[in-house]
């Protein structure tokens, strides 16, 4: 391997490194916008003030038994992105909701507006898990 490939590699390694230091805290920050996004009742303690105060995603996990029974009356998108939301938390829950809302693959989240593309896009980039 010759200086330059050997150096452009490191220097991928020394990006990857930089993102995934942080990625935790870009994934609880898109994710607390998703949640602002969508109603706080349905994550965390349900309320305004808990999320204000969340210091992780942890404080923010879905209630899946209020979302079983809100994502019905929710406009399409709402569901959609609740959906895919729900899915970074639970891929077999989130699975069976994405499809339930009849999302087939990636590519039915393209009806959702830019603000909502943002943040499942910001979660994909910085998922390390729940």
């Amino acid at each position: 391997m010759n200086t330059m490939n050997k150096q452009a590699m490191l220097e991928q390694i020394a990006l990857n490194d930089r993102h995934f230091t942080q990625a935790p805290e870009a994934f609880f920050q898109a994710w607390k916008r998703g949640v602002q996004l969508l109603n706080p009742a349905l994550f965390g303690k349900g309320t305004k003030d808990h999320v204000d105060q969340a210091e992780d995603k942890w404080d923010l996990c879905p209630n899946l038994e209020v979302i079983d029974q809100a994502i019905g009356v929710m406009s399409s998108g709402e569901r959609v992105f609740l959906a895919a939301m729900v899915s970074f938390y639970n891929a077999e829950i989130g699975g069976a909701l994405l499809k339930r809302v009849g999302v087939h693959g990636l590519s039915d989240l393209g009806d959702l507006d830019l603000e909502r593309r943002q943040v499942i896009a910001d979660l994909i980039l910085n998922y390390t898990g729940w």
